[in-house]
C-alpha cells in the first residue's frame, strides 16, 4: 500500500455537551493538529497516489473552515458532543468527498488536542 500525508495546525474551539462536563463544559479553545492520511495500492500516470498538492488544497480549505471557529455551531455537529472523535470523522469524510481520484482505498484522520492525546477515524473510500 502506498500512502500520502499532510498534517496542518489550528486552534478552535468547543464546548462538551455530555452530562457533568465539568470545565470542558464551557466555551474554550484547542490548538489542534490534523493528520490526514490516504491509502492505495495503485499509482497513476505519473507515478502518484494523489497529487500532493490537490490533497494540500482539500485539506488547508477544511482548516479554514475550522479555524477559529466554534465546533458547537457548525451544522456537523448539531445534535451530537463535538468530541475530537466526531471531529476526526468529519473531517476525513470532508477529504474523502474532496478528493478526486479512484485509486484511493481508505482515507484516515488523527486529530491531536495540543500534544499530549489524540483520536483517529478510518474509513474506507
Amino acid at each position: 500500500m502506498y500512502t500520502v500525508t499532510v498534517t496542518r495546525e489550528f486552534v478552535a474551539q468547543h464546548w462538551l455537551t455530555v452530562p457533568e462536563p465539568g470545565p470542558e463544559g464551557a466555551l474554550h479553545s484547542h490548538h489542534l493538529t490534523v493528520e490526514v492520511e490516504v491509502e492505495g495500492d495503485q499509482l497513476g500516470e505519473y507515478g502518484y497516489l494523489v497529487d500532493i498538492d490537490d490533497l494540500k488544497a482539500v485539506v488547508d480549505a477544511l482548516v479554514d473552515r475550522y479555524r477559529d471557529a466554534t465546533l458547537n455551531d457548525l451544522p456537523e455537529f448539531e445534535g451530537r458532543n463535538p468530541s475530537v472523535e466526531h471531529f476526526s470523522r468529519c473531517f476525513a469524510e470532508r477529504v474523502a468527498d474532496g478528493i478526486e481520484t479512484d485509486r484511493l482505498d481508505a482515507v484516515a484522520v488523527t486529530t491531536w488536542e495540543e500534544d499530549a492525546a489524540a483520536a483517529s477515524y478510518a474509513a474506507s473510500v
